[in-house]
Formats: C-alpha cells, structure tokens, sequence
C-alpha cells in the first residue's frame, strides 16, 4: 500500500504553501529544495525552518490547531485570502500522517492567534479563562444567564486602576486560574458585581474590582453595555487581555488595547 509520503508530490502540487505542523527533521528536510513556501507551525523551531509561525497551545482537536496555523501565517503575511494551502499534521502519534488541503478565506481571521501570541499573559492562562467564560456562557449561574469580566495580565497596573467593591475572596490566597476547585469559585463568584483580575501566570490576584479608566476614545459595538466599556477602557490603559461575558446575549468578547479582538459564541463552540 502507497504511503502518505509517496502521493505528496500530488498533493502539494500548485499549492501556494505548504504548512507543516510540528514536523521531524528528516520529514522538514524533504520539502526544502522545492518551489512552494514551506512554513513550519511548531511550538518551538526546532528544524531552524526559515519560515516559522509559533503554536503556543498543543490544539488537541486537529481542525483548531490547522486554523489556528493559518491565521498565524495570515497574521505573518505568508498566506492571504484565496491561497491554496497545503496542512500537514498529526492526527495519531505516529508522525505527520494527515493532509489538508484548504483555500485561505477571512473567515479564518478570527483574531485568536494574535490574542494568545501577542498578549502579556502565557497563552495557556488566556485559554484558561477562556474556557471558564464559555462554560459559564454555556451553563450559567444556577440555569440562569450571567456576566462576568476577567481581566488578565499586567495585574499590578490594573489593580492601581480599580478600587474593591467588597472583601477579595483572593487576597491570601496563591489559586491558579485552570484548577478545577478555583474554576468553580470563579463561576460561583461571577454572580457579584466587579470584575476578576488574573495575574500573567494564571495567579487569582482579586475578585470584586471596580475599574476606573477613563472610557474617553474607547470605541465599542452599539447595544454592549458597561461591563464591555471597562474591559475596553482598562486595555487601553495597560497590557492587560479583557474577556467579558455577555450577560444580555451570551457571547464572550475578548479586547486588547482598547479594541473588540474576538467574539465567541459558547453554544458553537
């Protein structure tokens, strides 16, 4: 039986680029002397590729991490929208053993890549939080909807621009966000007024924070209320990410530097 490796001359034929997902060296090596643009979506660049993109997540779900890959390339310029794009990943353990072939559209750009590579916080503590946003989008508060808004990286500036509303649950403490015991704090804490502040390394550094940035130029959609104003308004004024959920229409929005970045339905995700 033909291997993967005997047909990719076929498939990579007439490909603007082709996209390898944590390759071996020896499988890297195969692709260097031939016309189209290789690019090598890893966690590291560990085969000295001249063209890298970097995958801070390990994207277990394949279709993610081939998304994911492209917008890093789209975000790098590599590829543009009606390339035809060749994705060589993993499916099993054994080695690159799946191919995609995908036609690159706008719809790709969902501004995720740029939110985990480029923000403060570790990406793992982006996702983290993410993830805490849309189970409660999901499920919300005792069946019922909810908001919520974390504010995450560059947690001491943030703090010197909120004030307590009440006593932080968090203050003595040293919980991580991505536990599954403080998730379930988080939830349960949500249905108080303020917002969370996490810390670059996942560090709960308070619940309950009123934020006071100016929300002068801070340009938001029509129909999002308060709580989105103070997440665009506090990323303006510091290097932190905002994640907010919608209590009125369920969506988790993301911002950065003042600026609506991703928007999230919980049921589709």
């Amino acid at each position: 039986m033909a291997s993967l490796t005997d047909h990719l001359s076929d498939l990579v034929e007439d490909a603007d680029a082709v996209l390898l997902f944590s390759p071996t060296s020896s499988f890297h090596d195969r692709f260097e002397d031939g016309d189209t643009e290789i690019v090598v979506v890893a966690p590291d660049n560990d085969v000295d590729a001249e063209v890298f993109v970097e995958l801070p997540l390990p994207f277990d779900n394949v279709k993610d991490r081939i998304r994911f890959g492209i917008e890093g390339a789209m975000d790098a310029e590599l590829v543009s929208e009606g390339d035809e794009v060749v994705c060589i990943a993993s499916v099993f353990d054994g080695g690159s053993d799946a191919v995609v072939r995908v036609t690159v559209d706008e719809t790709v750009h969902t501004g995720i890549y740029d939110l985990f590579v480029n923000s403060r916080a570790e990406p793992s503590v982006i996702r983290d939080v993410f993830e805490v946003a849309i189970e409660l989008g999901q499920k919300g508060q005792k069946g019922k909807p909810v908001g919520a808004l974390f504010v995450v990286g560059d947690a001491g500036k943030v703090m010197n621009k909120s004030r307590p509303l009440s006593y932080n649950p968090f203050e003595k403490s040293h919980v991580h966000v991505g536990d599954p015991i403080v998730n379930v704090m988080l939830k349960e804490f949500s249905r108080l007024d303020g917002a969370f502040v996490v810390s670059d390394s996942g560090k709960i550094v308070s619940a309950y924070r009123y934020l006071e940035p100016g929300a002068e130029g801070v340009d938001i959609p029509k129909g999002l209320g308060a709580r989105h104003m103070a997440g665009g308004a506090i990323t303006r004024d510091t290097n932190a990410t905002a994640i907010v959920l919608s209590e009125s229409d369920g969506l988790v929005r993301a911002f950065k530097a003042g600026e609506l970045v991703l928007e999230i339905d919980p049921e589709e995700y």
